[in-house]
């Protein structure tokens, strides 16, 4: 699954009874709670999924139908959320990032596939260098954030982090771009299991990756 294919159809009450259609659902995890162990414990990934991701969703919805946005897509509330309310902001932004972070992880081993492994060697100088970059953006995020691999407009890569439920995709970020990993930094995303040890975490994360779905992230984002 992918993160623009999580965006099906479906109809929910207005007011005074009226449907309203919405582009917008929660999606399927796509693999058991216990299946990334040892690196995310089941626990963890079930209020993670079941509770914060679907209290994002939840409330996404209400400040969408609120502001009329229930049949625009994600990434285009997104680019202009500077002129929506805090709540769509953070609940936007939470869904969306939850969305593309399930996503993120496999618990079969993925190969990097050629095409982004060249990208990330010419853009960072190498994979380890690209590696130090995201895992210090992750380490080094003050209170809760997500780091980032996003590619921007011309094509080139670059790492970034983000505060609470922001991302690459919002008007309000310094660096913008359209994300192509992402690594939640938040307590609930590891303290089960992890306390305090957050760099523990970010280092596991790797054992994690589906590489598959970041190149095709990669290669539908690359300027035509």
């Amino acid at each position: 699954m992918t993160v623009l294919l999580m965006m099906t159809g479906m109809a929910m009450q207005g007011q005074e009874g009226a449907t309203v259609k919405s582009c917008h659902t929660f999606p399927e995890l796509g693999y058991a709670y216990n299946a990334l162990e040892p690196y995310i414990d089941a626990q963890t990934m079930e209020i993670h999924y079941t509770k914060h991701h679907r209290g994002y969703y939840d409330n996404f919805m209400k400040a969408a139908g609120e502001a009329g946005l229930l049949e625009m897509p994600m990434v285009s509330i997104l680019a202009k959320i500077s002129q929506y309310s805090v709540a769509l902001r953070n609940n936007c932004g939470g869904f969306y990032n939850h969305n593309l972070f399930w996503e993120n992880m496999s618990p079969v081993k993925k190969e990097m596939p050629g095409r982004l492994k060249g990208a990330i060697e010419k853009d960072f100088g190498s994979f380890d260098a690209f590696k130090a970059a995201f895992e210090n953006a992750a380490k080094t995020r003050f209170g809760s954030g997500w780091a980032w691999l996003s590619v921007d407009a011309s094509g080139k890569l670059f790492v970034s982090s983000t505060a609470n439920q922001d991302n690459p995709l919002m008007d309000v970020v310094t660096e913008k771009g359209t994300p192509l990993l992402g690594l939640d930094v938040w307590e609930h995303a590891y303290y089960l299991k992890y306390q305090n040890r957050r760099p523990e975490y970010v280092g596991n994360f790797w054992n994690l990756v589906n590489w598959e779905v970041v190149d095709k992230r990669y290669a539908a984002a690359l300027p035509r």
